[in-house]
């Protein structure tokens, strides 16, 4: 059987104790068997694989990995690791359970299946793989771990996150009559950067030779007795993240401010302000390098969460009305830049899918169009990396920054009501977080309640498009102050809206998608690249929208009685008075 590669770990904050902790596991085994250092050069190559490493060296070898994850972690939050592992006979993708990475076990008796590789996990050889830039689910087109990951990831990119090697070596424990019943596996993993290595905390592991369970059993006792040792709870990807200063999850677009209820307004509505924009900034990169479209989605969500909240508490902050006034505008204009490409990048996504779903067309006549929409993003993206470089967007996120960081040092200490000085925007003043989240929750969720209930059938569709501005405005509000209410409360009221906004997205979606289709078909006839079966296809999807449409609108009523009916508005009103007291 072989190894697994969490077992034990060395305890302290140095290398010298680690290897004291080493010293001491080799004398605790040394009291009851033989250990003599593996040589055969298969055998190291096999364990030192199933702890990260591969090569045919005797004795001690050493294997780099790279560590791999989409910038939102979502391999991590689905339990799970992805590493790649350069090698001179082939190159490979190695995808595990973080569950069984990081078992608090010190032995390596669980099943494993063909190449030493645990059932839960799945490897796929690679070829040209370059470690260090992004790759999208297609460069693993189709294999085994492509396949494992091609729901959970799409349309993110795998990103490296940490890069170690691990020298490892094996010992036989050998038994009086010098057979091996048993062997260690001593993995000494270091982070890697660029020229530099730090030294993690080795790892120590019993393999289980078949037929003397009762000698492995014995052996992890005896390691699980030595002082400095304590059980592998994580992968070596966690030891590797807090050498590097992070942490996995460590990012998130959710508005997560650290908030109470008591604190003053003004320093709640800076700290999710602050919140916002930290999104916003950290996602510039990855939005000018292209690496894919959700950095791109998340930083607009982010911007329009931020117009929003002024909108919503701008008042609070001590503003004056012009000050406020700028930066809404700035931050329309960051919206305004950014739209083109995340309009073009939609059609983009959603492109193959809309193309199997032709009934009367086939989905190569709709490739002049894909062919088209690729030219015009190219041309798009450069007109928004020109904004998000320019002076323009630096002061702004500079500037917002020093005001908000200023707010929040101004109204440090108890919270208290004041006057709102002249010139100031907003209506009057309100002393605690609490109390600002439910007033302006309350008087948002009314203005929801009282636009949707007076839609008709024959209200206009700009109707339905400015209900969901409230809506989102509503559910902002709801994520801003989310800390302050029952979380069960809050899923209830939060999950009932979420119905409501998808009807209303998909019906504002699809008018605006069908707009954009017709206006992209008259430019590419007037630019003689739409061939008749292109515009053909075309005509084809902006019916199949339509009928979506209809059927939205047509489920507009029973989604927003469910939100906004009697038994919704209870829910929403015992959520506020809850959040208030807090």
């Amino acid at each position: 059987m072989t190894p697994d590669p969490a077992g034990f770990t060395a305890d302290g904050i140095d290398s010298q104790a680690w290897e004291e902790a080493v010293a001491a596991a080799l004398n605790a085994l040394a009291a009851e068997f033989s250990l003599a250092e593996e040589r055969r050069g298969n055998t190291a190559e096999r364990y030192a694989s199933s702890a990260g490493g591969r090569s045919a060296e005797p004795a001690s070898v050493s294997q780099r990995s790279t560590w791999l994850d989409t910038f939102d972690w979502r391999l991590h939050k689905a339990g799970l690791t992805l590493e790649y592992l350069p090698g001179r006979g082939g190159s490979e993708l190695r995808l595990a359970s973080r569950a069984r990475a990081g078992a608090a076990r010190g032995s390596a008796s669980s099943p494993a299946g063909q190449d030493g590789v645990p059932e839960q996990a799945a490897v796929q050889p690679v070829t040209g793989w370059q470690a260090s830039r992004p790759h999208l689910l297609a460069d693993l087109a189709g294999g085994p771990v492509g396949t494992r990951l091609a729901a959970l990831i799409e349309p993110r990119a795998l990103v490296p996150v940490a890069d170690t090697a691990v020298a490892t070596t094996v010992y036989r424990l050998l038994n009086a009559d010098s057979k091996t019943v048993a062997r260690l596996v001593v993995s000494r993993p270091r982070l890697v950067s660029g020229r530099q290595a730090t030294p993690l905390p080795p790892r120590l592991a019993i393999a289980e030779v078949r037929g003397y369970q009762v000698q492995e059993r014995r052996a992890v006792r005896l390691l699980a007795a030595v002082p400095g040792l304590s059980p592998a709870v994580e992968p070596l990807l966690a030891d590797a993240l807090r050498a590097l200063g992070r942490r996995a999850g460590d990012y998130s677009n959710k508005v997560d401010a650290a908030i109470t209820g008591a604190m003053p307004a003004a320093a709640a509505a800076a700290a999710i302000l602050l919140r916002l924009l930290d999104t916003i900034e950290v996602n510039v990169p990855g939005v000018l390098a292209d690496i894919d479209t959700e950095f791109l989605h998340d930083l607009r969500v982010s911007v329009r969460r931020t117009r929003s909240a002024l909108k919503l508490f701008g008042d609070v902050l001590g503003l004056t009305r012009k000050e406020l006034a700028f930066f809404a505008a700035e931050f329309k204009w960051v919206g305004d830049v950014t739209t083109p490409t995340r309009d073009l990048d939609v059609h983009l996504l959603d492109f193959e899918e809309t193309a199997r779903g032709l009934a009367a067309a086939k989905p190569d006549d709709l490739e002049p169009f894909r062919a088209f929409l690729e030219q015009r993003r190219r041309k798009e993206f450069r007109a928004l990396a020109r904004g998000l470089r320019g002076a323009r967007f630096t002061a702004l996120t500079a500037d917002w920054r020093r005001r908000l960081a200023a707010v929040q040092a101004s109204s440090a200490g108890p919270a208290r009501a004041s006057a709102t000085r002249s010139g100031q925007s907003g209506r009057a003043s309100v002393g605690r977080a609490g109390l600002l989240a439910a007033e302006r929750t309350r008087v948002t969720f009314a203005k929801v309640a009282r636009q949707g209930a007076a839609i008709t059938a024959d209200s206009p569709a700009e109707s339905l498009h400015d209900l969901r501005k409230r809506c989102k405005e509503l559910r902002y509000a709801l994520e801003f102050f989310a800390p302050l209410h029952d979380g069960a409360a809050s899923a209830k009221v939060v999950g009932d809206l979420k119905r409501l906004q998808d009807c209303l997205g998909e019906f504002q979606d699809t008018e605006i998608q069908i707009a954009e289709i017709r206006a992209l078909a008259a430019a590419m006839h007037a630019a003689g690249e739409a061939p008749a079966v292109t515009l053909l296809a075309m005509g084809e999807i902006t019916a199949s929208l339509a009928a979506r449409q209809r059927a939205a609108r047509a489920d507009f009523e029973r989604r927003f009685a469910a939100f906004a009916g009697i038994d919704g508005q209870r829910r929403v009103s015992a959520l506020l008075r809850g959040g208030a007291s807090r």
